[in-house]
């Protein structure tokens, strides 16, 4: 859903995206609150499924060594977007530099200079995931994009981030082993049954 900026009590002065994003996530605590492309969203608790796959989906990446000295794997996790003066995004999970702290920029949000990869386990809002935040990571130049599709019970890998999209997405399904560009730190392989076996597919 949506909000749109709201009067502060007192003095009639409207608050700034950023000041309802904070004033949401305090009293929706749990939610993932974000502005992209100007539009401030509210996303439910993640379900049980969406948690296990998530949890999952991070086991490769630890094993490959990623949450080191050289990058993390961190969930929720914030990225600030060059879109406009107030637009961030929180991915599901990211691979992100490990002096990740040097690199805050505002309202705890990091410099999409420093992610490697960031990942998306939709979830009833699937659309987002698909199609503003596709636009929103192309722009901020991140790498490599995953999105765990329950929707459609498939995989999608965008690389490659020119301009407002992405030049390589190819989509995996079910019996596929998917092998992430080295250019995150190590080599990651990730199977696409194991990733949404735990993952039954959601409607709306």
């Amino acid at each position: 859903m949506s909000a749109a900026a709201a009067e502060h009590p007192c003095d009639g002065e409207p608050r700034t995206l950023l000041e309802e994003a904070d004033r949401l996530m305090e009293q929706l605590p749990g939610y993932r609150v974000e502005i992209i492309g100007g539009v401030l969203t509210v996303t439910p608790p993640p379900d049980p499924d969406h948690a296990d796959v998530l949890t999952d989906v991070m086991i490769p990446f630890l094993a490959a060594g990623l949450h080191g000295t050289e990058t993390r794997v961190h969930q929720g996790i914030g990225l600030w977007l060059p879109d406009g003066p107030e637009d961030y995004a929180i991915p599901d999970l990211a691979v992100v530099d490990a002096d990740f702290r040097e690199h805050l920029i505002e309202f705890k949000c990091c410099d999409p200079a420093i992610f490697r990869l960031v990942l998306e386990v939709t979830s009833s809002n699937y659309k987002n995931d698909l199609r503003n935040k596709v636009i929103a990571y192309a722009r901020a130049k991140v790498p490599v994009y995953v999105i765990v599709d329950r929707k459609h019970t498939r995989v999608h890998i965008l690389t490659n981030p020119i301009a407002d999209e992405y030049d390589n997405h190819e989509i995996y399904a079910p019996g596929q082993q998917i092998t992430l560009p080295d250019s995150i730190g190590a080599e990651v392989k990730l199977d696409v049954t194991e990733l949404l076996t735990a993952a039954r597919a959601v409607t709306d």
